[in-house]
């Protein structure tokens, strides 16, 4: 497999959440078997020697990148969720994201000081939900290693949200038609 297989399987849907928005539907890259385990395995590759104390996820589709990737790197899991989906004491940002607005929150307690922190999500598009993640990241103090996404969406500016971090991606979109 090669990553341009990995494209393949991903449904892109016009009009989803609303008009206007064109959705990358990863569901069924995550549901063939021979592509998730590919694109685990390439992940792990690029940060098996990174030291990684700590994967973040973002709600709801990083969570399931970050989930595997914190077991096969032998750290932790930490989620960043929507606004009140967390107990205890937490960090909070607000953020512009685009079709809305939203406030993500983080536990104080999940990051400690100098924490090898590996952020991951789904999509990287405007840019602004990962550059709130990772100063929420660096309130806590953790100290981030890369960022990384399945897809970016190259004629969205989130590259240049993140410019002074390390950022990986496997696939990458130029247009909104999946050139």
């Amino acid at each position: 497999m090669i990553d341009t297989d990995l494209k393949k399987k991903i449904r892109r849907i016009v009009d989803f959440p609303e008009k206007g928005i064109v959705f990358w539907d990863i569901a069924p890259l995550l549901e063939d078997k021979k592509a998730l385990k590919y694109l685990v395995g390439r992940l792990v590759f690029k940060y098996k020697n990174k030291k990684i104390d700590k994967v973040v996820g973002i709600d709801a589709r990083g969570f399931i990148l970050a989930g595997i990737l914190a077991e096969r790197l032998g750290a932790g899991i930490v989620m960043v969720r929507k606004q009140g989906k967390l107990p205890c004491q937490v960090e909070s940002a607000d953020i512009d994201i685009e079709y809305g607005k939203r406030t993500l929150e983080i536990q104080k307690n999940s990051i400690f000081p100098g924490d090898r922190v590996l952020l991951i999500d789904d999509v990287l598009a405007t840019g602004g939900t990962m550059e709130a993640v990772a100063n929420l990241v660096k309130k806590l103090k953790g100290k981030i290693v890369a960022i990384a996404f399945l897809i970016v969406l190259d004629y969205f500016p989130g590259r240049d949200k993140l410019k002074n971090y390390r950022l990986d991606s496997l696939i990458n979109y130029k247009d909104r038609n999946g050139n």
